[in-house]
């Protein structure tokens, strides 16, 4: 491989293209359907697919198939078909996956920005969604066209853009069952919806946390009442709901108290946080838009860096049944209910976790208060299989052709249910899992940027790790370990 002419096409590409057509899409409100329930009428999604088909169907890739299915009652899919460019890897196949659905707007945007209005400013994109996760399909399908213009071999690629992500990925399951026959029998799976410690080499990720969480309510009364006539008398719903969720949380300390909720962290994932942490140093939390004199909730990097990884926390993300400050009168109100995100450890079974929650938060509540919990996520997290040698060759090799630098490895804070998917579909696969969510980038939240530079390196790893997957299929390294996809590993594993 000539590394200078991958880095000039792949440069070239996402300036001429890529950018441009994420300026366009960062444009689209096409929000989760968890965010907007009228997303079918409304048509953002519809539009965003389209404008990926569209450019996809472009692309000068010898025998490319693009096509956007949608099963009945469903979000959309973009599945992409090419087929492989060298000869000698049989059925062997590569899976990429990313998502085109978006988080809703959040508060807080600076003044110049906000989150359908593109702004680019030096290497940085800012708008919801071009790093979460627009640019996925653009640097999967770039990553191949930088091999075939070197005339260099791939084995046949599979792309999955899915539309449901940031509402759990409900939707998959039922698309991965029926493209099974397909998709065929990955050896590698490539996720280009992940995170990174820096821009500064090649992250790959180890584990993901599942998560459950949903719509908690506490209700005391049938209307609100005069404050000052009941307090001291009727419970107020806030408290009650305070005192329940300490139940389930350390107030003083934000530790999880339900010991069922933590797992044993395995060494190598020990290990691993203290690396990060050693080469993080302080931006483990100052990557976080801290006021002026917040610390973190530990002095220990290694510790923060576990804690974000491998162990239960709890975030309130919403809240109903309060009014506004300018409008809240004297009144005692009759419920309140706020919306629960509990992260999980990667290996904690997530239906076990909801039924934890339930069991916690329901049982006796207090003064014999009205309570209800409405789970609308339960996803178990993943942990990566033993990495080949070939593979950890391969990340390496291209971390140090990209940027100088060795990779790394480190657990991720959030969720990608599909990888816990996969990973029960094929247990043989291999995963390439990383991303272009770094320092400050804010994915969710106010002010989120694409780091471009980052996109054009991590598009060029991955074009290192499609030659390298090719020469070990070639070799027969990859083969006989993928189990094969459909209705018989769907029930033996029990997955969707």
């Amino acid at each position: 491989m000539d590394n200078a002419r991958l880095d000039r096409f792949v440069g070239q590409l996402w300036d001429a293209q890529i950018v441009p057509q994420l300026v366009e899409y960062i444009r689209i409100p096409n929000k989760s359907p968890m965010f907007d329930a009228d997303w079918v009428a409304n048509g953002h999604m519809a539009k965003a697919v389209t404008l990926m088909e569209t450019w996809a169907r472009a692309q000068p890739i010898a025998g490319l198939q693009v096509e956007v299915i949608q099963l009945e009652g469903r979000t959309p899919l973009i599945f992409l078909d090419i087929p492989a460019s060298g000869a000698g890897t049989g059925e062997d196949c590569v899976l990429l996956y990313g998502h085109l659905d978006k988080q809703p707007e959040m508060t807080g945007w600076d003044e110049d920005l906000g989150p359908w209005k593109p702004v680019l400013k030096g290497d940085k994109l800012f708008g919801r969604g071009g790093a979460d996760d627009g640019y996925a399909i653009y640097g999967s399908l770039a990553a191949i066209m930088a091999l075939q213009e070197q005339g260099l071999p791939h084995a046949r690629c599979v792309i999955l853009i899915e539309a449901c992500e940031e509402s759990g990925s409900y939707d998959l399951p039922a698309y991965v069952d029926h493209l099974a026959e397909r998709i065929g029998r990955p050896s590698l799976v490539v996720c280009l919806d992940s995170g990174c410690g820096n821009y500064e080499q090649l992250w790959c990720t180890t584990s993901l946390r599942g998560m459950a969480g949903g719509n908690f309510t506490v209700e005391v009364l049938s209307e609100g009442v005069h404050s000052g006539d009941a307090s001291g008398i009727v419970p107020s719903s806030f408290r009650l709901l305070r005192q329940l969720l300490s139940r389930l949380e350390d107030e003083a300390t934000g530790r999880i108290r339900v010991e069922e909720l933590f797992v044993e962290i395995p060494p190598e994932r020990l290990e691993q946080a203290g690396k990060v942490a050693q080469v993080l140093g302080d931006e483990v939390y100052d990557k976080f838009p801290f006021l002026d004199g917040m610390t973190p909730m530990s002095d220990d990097l290694t510790e923060l860096v576990l804690n974000r990884t491998w162990r239960p926390a709890l975030s309130i993300t919403g809240a109903d049944g309060l009014p506004p400050l300018a409008s809240a009168g004297n009144v005692l109100r009759p419920q309140t209910s706020v919306k629960i995100s509990l992260r999980l450890p990667p290996t904690l079974d997530g239906k076990r976790a909801g039924e934890i929650l339930d069991e916690v938060l329901l049982r006796d509540p207090p003064n014999g208060a009205h309570v209800e919990l409405k789970l609308e996520k339960s996803s178990t997290g993943w942990n990566a299989p033993p990495q080949s040698p070939w593979l950890t060759q391969a990340i390496e090799d291209a971390s140090q052709a990209a940027f100088g630098k060795p990779a790394m490895y480190m657990g991720e804070g959030g969720t990608i249910p599909f990888m816990g998917m996969l990973g029960e579909k094929f247990p043989g696969a291999q995963f390439m899992i990383t991303g272009v969510l770094g320092p400050h980038s804010n994915a969710h939240g106010p002010n989120e940027f694409l780091h471009i530079p980052m996109g054009k390196r991590v598009t060029a790893c991955v074009s290192h790790v499609l030659a390298a997957h090719h020469a070990a299929s070639v070799a027969g390294l990859t083969s006989g370990t993928a189990a094969v996809a459909g209705g018989e590993a769907h029930g033996e594993h029990g997955c969707c």
